[in-house]
């Protein structure tokens, strides 16, 4: 496993959570949960990816 993946993840993640602060400190708790919301997706995405990167190697290794 690609250890970037994971610090990418974190990345997101912490600047999901400052950016959400702050619009909550704003008093713009819409676009703070936008935000939140615009990060799961984009971590999701990346994951679904790595699971069909994962899915391909074992058809292809189990290709006849």
């Amino acid at each position: 496993m690609n250890i970037d993946l994971i610090f990418k993840i974190a990345g997101i993640g912490i600047i999901v959570a400052v950016l959400y602060n702050v619009l909550e400190q704003a008093g713009k708790k819409e676009a703070g949960f936008a935000v939140t919301l615009v990060g799961v997706i984009v971590i999701f995405l990346m994951v679904i990816q790595l699971v069909a990167d994962f899915f391909n190697a074992v058809r292809t290794m189990f290709q006849l």
